[in-house]
């Protein structure tokens, strides 16, 4: 059914057609998994013995819909939700900060002031 891309290529392919905002891979360099040892290569390059991580940024329903489709992909994964804000630097006047959240569409933008 699917084709022979690792998984962590055909999640992120999967995400860009479903229009979600952010999709990346992230490999891990040193740590531990499932409460085994700290593995280290003792360089700079991926370590095969420890977890990939596919980051997927959009709004809430749009995941909650994503993992919904892909289950087949995703039985027996890990996911974790993180309520993320985006925050945005207004350079004109007293810097202010743009505020809006990617776990739900806000109706309404709030605004803070920094420093």
């Amino acid at each position: 059914m699917w084709s022979s891309r690792p998984l962590y290529r055909e999640l992120v392919l999967e995400a860009k057609k479903d229009g979600l905002m952010n999709a990346v891979a992230h490999h891990t360099h040193y740590g531990y998994s499932n409460h085994g040892r700290v593995q280290d290569h003792s360089s700079e390059i991926a370590n095969p013995e420890l977890t990939m991580c596919v980051e997927i940024i959009g709004h809430r329903p749009d995941l909650e819909s994503f993992v919904r489709r892909h289950g087949a992909l995703l039985h027996d994964k890990v996911i974790i939700f993180k309520h993320l804000e985006h925050w945005s630097i207004d350079q004109e006047g007293d810097s202010l900060v743009e505020e809006t959240t990617l776990g739900e569409p806000l109706l309404k933008k709030e605004e803070r002031r920094i420093g």
